[in-house]
Formats: structure tokens, C-alpha cells, sequence
């Protein structure tokens, strides 16, 4: 059973604190939204770093005030720049009086909302720290996060439960509101500008149907050889189906190489992340390691092919905010049981992870399109833990 939290009924001012990355802010989404459900007249902010803040809140749209299609969730979106602060504070030829102000700034406002709860939904030392720093006279966080002094900084502490992080995070605000909440749906911004941007491409490459895949990841463990994305595009395009080759900051290499072993199957295009939601949400499959863009995709319904290797998709697959009957089969993940479970950030990629091959991608991604458009086949997960 879950307490009644003391003064939720009361909560005017919340702050959610989650910084980074893509698909952890995307993890974090469901229980930022439960919270909202539960306190829908509070004033929500969110602080978070500038270079996801799209995630939150469309380009050109006022970072507060009324919520709209384009700042669907929170109230205030409020961004650091940590890296580039620490960079400038630590460094005297970077020093600028600029980076002081830029931080007075983001505190000045901060503090200025007189927060009543602040969350620390990632659970890391400087997480925890500006949670504090907010002003917020109760700070709620795990018991036993991922960077344990940071529980010092918490005036309130959650047992976390659930295997999958979604549900942790989940967890710790049945805390804030004191009773069992449900997986809610979630919604991203919506820009009409992106919107227009990503049609017009698709328009002039002559791309209806088509699958994403992001041949990148966080480290090299993660990720699945990008010739082979080639060749899975190759296979897809028998089928009627283009592919559309999606890439970050320093992963155009990638792109590029799954592109060219792609036949003229694939194109490779870069896209902000306002453009990458739009872009998305046009898909009718997925395929990619555990990435942000992955996850982006899992939490627009689109069904997703996951290859994973070293991270345990139990903790960080795909996980579906709807039906779980339909989440079943509308994600299917490949993993070779003999991947170890580490976070340990090897460039080389997990060699248990190379034994999945191009025809078992193609399989999954087929059985997973004949599911999506109405015919009948069953619930199917390969090599999968959890």
C-alpha cells in the first residue's frame, strides 16, 4: 500500500528535476504525467538541460505560461547548461561574467516560483543537489538511487519498485501522491513548423511507407552493425517499404555507411528533435538499439524492433503506455542470452550481441508489420529477457 504523502492534497507549486538524456527523459514522462493527472490545477515546472528541452517544449514557444499543444505538460520549462557552466566557471579563459548571469538567471527563476515539492526523478548527485537548491521545502527521491550520497539531499525518500525504469519512476511519485497510480499516455510537442518540414522531405524523396532506424547509441557496445542496417533495408524494400536512416551529433558515419550498404533502400536524414517527434509519429516501424530515438518511438506506438545487447531490456526496453496485451505485440526484442549486463562504456560492440542477424531482424520487423496492419499473428519475442 502506499501512504498518504504529507500535504499532496495540498501541492500548488511542483517541481520535476530530470535532466538528461533523450531516452531517460522520455522514461521519466509517464510519471510526470501521472502527476499532473493527480494535481491538475498545480503549476508544474521542470528543469532540465537545454539541449532536450524540445522534449518538453516546442522551438519559438514561450518556455512558461499556459500549456498547449506545443508545452503539453509542464507550466515552466526551466534549463541548465551544466557542461558548458562547468566548463567556463573552471576554465579562466572561458570565465564570463555572461555564465554568471546565465546561471543568476536560471536560480533567480527557479526560486522565484516558491516550489512547495521538488522530485528528483534521475537520482544523481547534482540532480539531487539542485533539487535542493530549488527552494522547494519538501524534495522527494529514490531510497537507494543511482549515485547514493545523493539520497542526503532528499527530505523525503521512495522505495523504488518495478523491473522496468518507467515503473520505478512511477513508484517514487505514488509517493508525492500518496496512492497507486496508472501508466498514463503521454503527449510531446507539437510543432506545425516541423510538421510541414518533415512532409515536404518526405514528399521530395518520394517516401510514403516507411521504417526508422538509428544505426547509433550511447556507446559502441550498443550498437548492432551498420552494414546490417543496410541490408535489413534492403530486405524491407521487397517488401514495398523504404527506410529512413536517423542520426545524431557525430553519428553521421553510421548513417552514412548503413545508407551505402543500403543499395539506394535507405536514406539517411538528420533531423532536430522537434523534426525527429514529427517524423516519427509518420513511421510504421522502428528499428534501433537502446536509444533515445528508440524509446521516442515506443512512447508514440510505434511498433518497435530492439536490439539489445549489453543493457537489460527488462530495466530499459521499449515499454508501451497502453494495452499490455497490445504492447506485446506491437514490440518485439532480440537479445542473445549470452550478453552480459553491464553499463560499462566500451567502444568495441558486445560480441553476443553480433549473433543476431540481418534474417532475424527482417523476421521480427515483418511479423510486426503484418500484426500493425491487421493480420493475424501472435505475440513474438526472440532472445529476450524480462
Amino acid at each position: 500500500m502506499i501512504g498518504q504523502a504529507e500535504g499532496s492534497t495540498s501541492i500548488d507549486r511542483l517541481l520535476i528535476v530530470r535532466l538528461s538524456a533523450m531516452g531517460d527523459v522520455i522514461h521519466t514522462l509517464p510519471a510526470a504525467q501521472a502527476l499532473r493527472d493527480v494535481f491538475p490545477n498545480a503549476m508544474i515546472g521542470w528543469l532540465i538541460e537545454e539541449r532536450w528541452a524540445e522534449l518538453l517544449c516546442a522551438p519559438g514557444t514561450p518556455r512558461r505560461g499556459p500549456r498547449s499543444a506545443q508545452r503539453p505538460l509542464a507550466d515552466w520549462v526551466h534549463t541548465v547548461n551544466l557542461s558548458g557552466w562547468n566548463k567556463s566557471l573552471f576554465n579562466e579563459s572561458l570565465f564570463t561574467i555572461a555564465t554568471l548571469q546565465q546561471i543568476a538567471k536560471v536560480w533567480n527563476d527557479v526560486r522565484s516560483v516558491r516550489y512547495d515539492v521538488a522530485v528528483d526523478l534521475q537520482g544523481a548527485m547534482r540532480s539531487a543537489v539542485l533539487a535542493r537548491w530549488s527552494g522547494a521545502r519538501v524534495v522527494y527521491g529514490a531510497a537507494e538511487p543511482r549515485e547514493s550520497p545523493a539520497s542526503l539531499w532528499y527530505t523525503r525518500r521512495a522505495m523504488v519498485r518495478g523491473a522496468h525504469v518507467v515503473e520505478q519512476n512511477l513508484s517514487i511519485a505514488e509517493v508525492v501522491a500518496g496512492r497507486e497510480l496508472e501508466i498514463p499516455r503521454v503527449e510531446f510537442p507539437r510543432a506545425e513548423g516541423a510538421e510541414q518540414r518533415i512532409g515536404e522531405r518526405l514528399t521530395a524523396e518520394g517516401i510514403r511507407v516507411f521504417a526508422m532506424m538509428n544505426p547509433g547509441a550511447g556507446w559502441g557496445a550498443k550498437r548492432w552493425p551498420e552494414e546490417r542496417y543496410g541490408r535489413v533495408a534492403r530486405a524491407l524494400a521487397g517488401h514495398g517499404m523504404r527506410a529512413i536512416l536517423n542520426y545524431g551529433p557525430g553519428e553521421e558515419n553510421l548513417a552514412r555507411e548503413a545508407e551505402a550498404a543500403s543499395a539506394g533502400a535507405a536514406k539517411a536524414m538528420k533531423c532536430s528533435i522537434t523534426e525527429l517527434i514529427a517524423l516519427t509519429r509518420r513511421a510504421r516501424l522502428f528499428i534501433g538499439g537502446d536509444t533515445g530515438p528508440l524509446h521516442l518511438a515506443a512512447a508514440l506506438q510505434v511498433p518497435v524492433v530492439a536490439i539489445f545487447g549489453p543493457t537489460d531490456p527488462a530495466r530499459n526496453g521499449p515499454y508501451r503506455t497502453g494495452n499490455a496485451r497490445t504492447d506485446n505485440a506491437r514490440s518485439i526484442v532480440l537479445r542473445n542470452p549470452a550478453s552480459p549486463t553491464t553499463h560499462a562504456r566500451r567502444s568495441q560492440p558486445d560480441q553476443a550481441m553480433l549473433e543476431i542477424s540481418v534474417d532475424e531482424v527482417v523476421d521480427a520487423a515483418r511479423r510486426l508489420l503484418a500484426t500493425n496492419g491487421g493480420q493475424e499473428c501472435p505475440p513474438h519475442t526472440e532472445r529476450a529477457h524480462g
